[in-house]
């Protein structure tokens, strides 16, 4: 497949995803893609999480090295952490070094696994949140949350998860396909 390095007239893409070759291929093949699969999902929210303070440009740079460090994020793997996998991972150059969120993609292993083993999927639980999924963006501006994702948040705290506020719960909802957030002039825009 052929990456583009500068945006291609023929098919115009929100204004974020212009910057380089990796974002465009981002925008194009992953972002907005309803996502499913309850792993899949946890390690977006794993990603989002990470993303908080930074670039998303830096966290698709850092992608690799965050699933080969958090054990292809196996959310099994990762709940067992333990401290010497901290200190191992806060030393590991191929990942964002934050203790914080380190700590609580091990936690949030930790409440992912704990649903499941109470009988709630993941992904279930997720679009169940938004029924009329995909929820368009109708507003004509970039939003950084909603009430939707307010309730997510509170919903993932409720269960155990950190390190998920409203702004990162919306920023995965997009990610995962339930909001529906490309620019009108996007090929990847679909009218409601």
């Amino acid at each position: 497949m052929a990456i583009l390095t500068t945006p291609d007239p023929t098919r115009p893409r929100c204004a974020w995803a212009q910057a380089d070759a990796m974002m465009m291929a981002y925008h194009d093949n992953e972002w907005g893609q309803p996502v499913h699969d309850s792993r899949m999902l946890w390690e977006m929210l794993v990603l989002e999480s990470f993303q908080a303070g930074l670039s998303w440009r830096t966290v698709l740079r850092r992608r690799e090295g965050l699933r080969a460090a958090f054990a292809g994020f196996d959310p099994d793997r990762v709940a067992r952490f333990d401290a010497v996998d901290e200190e191992r991972l806060m030393a590991d150059p191929r990942i964002i070094r934050a203790r914080a969120k380190i700590r609580a993609t091990i936690g949030n292993a930790r409440a992912y696994v704990t649903m499941r083993d109470a009988g709630e999927d993941f992904a279930t639980f997720a679009w169940g949140m938004v029924p009329a999924a995909p929820v368009r963006n109708l507003s004509g501006r970039v939003l950084a949350s909603s009430d939707l994702s307010s309730a997510m948040a509170a919903a993932l705290r409720a269960r155990g998860f950190r390190f998920v506020g409203p702004v990162i719960a919306y920023a995965w909802m997009q990610a995962a396909g339930m909001v529906h957030d490309h620019e009108p002039g996007c090929f990847r825009h679909s009218p409601a």
